[in-house]
C-alpha cells in the first residue's frame, strides 16, 4: 500500500481527497501548511506528495525546493496543485522540483492517474 503525504490547508479538499484515496487503498497522511509538510515528509518518507501550491506558513513552492533538497525526501516524487492557474504556473511548479501539477478544482480520475504513473515510475527506480 503507497503511503501519500497530502498537504493542504483547506480542510473541505483535504478532507475530500483523503477519504477518495484512501478508498482506492492508499494509506493517507496530512499536514496543514508548508512547514508542517516538509516535517511529515521527512520522518514518515511517504511514496509521493500531493502539495497545495498556496499554502500558509511556508508556501508550496518554497516547501518543495526544501524537500528535493533533502537527500531522504529528494526522489519522492510531487504533484503540485493549484487553484491558481494562471499562465506558467506549470513550468514554475516543474522548476521548483514537482513531478507534475494539477489544477483545482481536482479532477479525482485525473489527479488518481497522475499518482498512479508516478508511483509506477519511481518503484521502477
Amino acid at each position: 500500500m503507497a503511503k501519500i503525504l497530502l498537504v493542504e490547508d483547506n480542510e473541505m479538499n483535504r478532507d475530500m481527497l483523503s477519504r477518495r484515496l484512501m478508498r482506492r487503498g492508499f494509506e493517507v497522511i496530512v499536514a496543514v501548511d508548508g512547514e508542517s509538510g516538509v516535517r511529515v515528509a521527512e520522518s514518515e518518507l511517504p511514496n509521493l506528495i500531493v502539495m497545495d501550491m498556496s499554502l500558509p506558513v511556508l508556501d508550496g513552492w518554497e516547501a518543495t525546493k526544501r524537500l528535493k533538497q533533502i537527500s531522504t525526501t529528494r526522489n519522492i516524487p510531487i504533484i503540485g496543485c493549484s487553484a491558481h492557474a494562471m499562465v506558467g504556473d506549470r513550468e514554475r511548479g516543474l522548476e521548483a522540483g514537482c513531478d507534475d501539477y494539477d489544477t483545482k478544482p481536482i479532477e479525482f480520475v485525473r489527479l488518481l492517474g497522475k499518482i498512479e504513473r508516478l508511483l509506477e515510475k519511481y518503484a521502477r527506480n
